[in-house]
C-alpha cells in the first residue's frame, strides 16, 4: 500500500512539474525589448516596393543603427530547416547600411519561397501589405551541379534580436517565423 500511495503520490509530483515547465511565461524583458520599432531599410526598387513596411508596430522612435553605411558579411539565422540561406554560404548574407538603415541580401536553398513579409502571416495577407519579391539567383555547387533559387533583400531593424518574417510558399500558405541577423564573430 506504501509503494503505491509513493508511486502516486511521484506521478502527481511529476505531472505538476511537466505543468508549471510548459506554461507559457508572461512577457518579460527579452519580449519587451522585441516591441521596439523597426528602422526602415533603403532596398532597390527592382526588388520590393518603394514603401518598406517596418518589422515591428510603429510609435516609438527606430533603434539607432549601430554600423556605419558600408557593406558586411552578416549571419542570418533562422527558426526553420526548411527556410535558410544557401548551403553554398553558409548562413551568410550581405547587409548594406546606408543612411543608418539595414538590409540583408540572402539566398535561399530554392525557389519554393515566393514572397517574404516584415511581421505576421496574419498581417501578410491584409490588403495593402507590402511584400518582398524574390529574385532569381544561380548557384553553383561543391560538386559543378548549377541550380536557380530564390534570394530576398530584408530590412533589418536590428541586429543581435529575432524579428518576426512571415513567408508565403508555393502552394499559398503563410508561415510565421522568426529570424535574426548577426555580425560573424572576428
Amino acid at each position: 500500500m506504501k509503494k503505491t500511495i509513493a508511486l502516486l503520490l511521484a506521478v502527481v509530483l511529476f505531472a505538476a512539474f511537466a505543468a508549471g515547465c510548459a506554461a507559457k511565461p508572461s512577457a518579460g524583458p527579452a519580449d519587451i525589448s522585441s516591441a521596439e520599432p523597426a528602422a526602415e531599410p533603403t532596398v532597390e526598387p527592382s526588388a520590393v516596393p518603394s514603401e518598406q513596411p517596418s518589422a515591428e508596430p510603429s510609435g516609438e522612435p527606430a533603434p539607432e543603427c549601430p554600423l556605419e553605411d558600408g557593406e558586411y558579411k552578416a549571419i542570418f539565422k533562422t527558426d526553420s530547416s526548411m527556410f535558410h540561406v544557401n548551403e553554398v554560404y553558409n548562413d551568410l548574407g550581405d547587409l548594406t547600411v546606408k543612411d543608418g538603415k539595414m538590409t540583408i541580401h540572402v539566398t535561399l536553398a530554392s525557389d519554393g519561397i515566393v514572397n517574404l513579409f516584415c511581421g505576421l502571416a496574419e498581417d501578410a495577407q491584409k490588403d495593402g501589405a507590402e511584400l518582398l519579391e524574390a529574385t532569381v539567383e544561380k548557384v553553383t555547387y561543391d560538386d559543378g551541379y548549377t541550380d536557380d533559387v530564390h534570394a530576398f533583400d530584408i530590412p533589418v531593424p536590428y541586429l543581435d534580436e529575432e524579428f518576426d518574417l512571415a513567408l508565403v510558399g508555393t502552394k499559398g500558405k503563410w508561415y510565421d517565423h522568426k529570424v535574426s541577423v548577426s555580425l560573424p564573430a572576428d
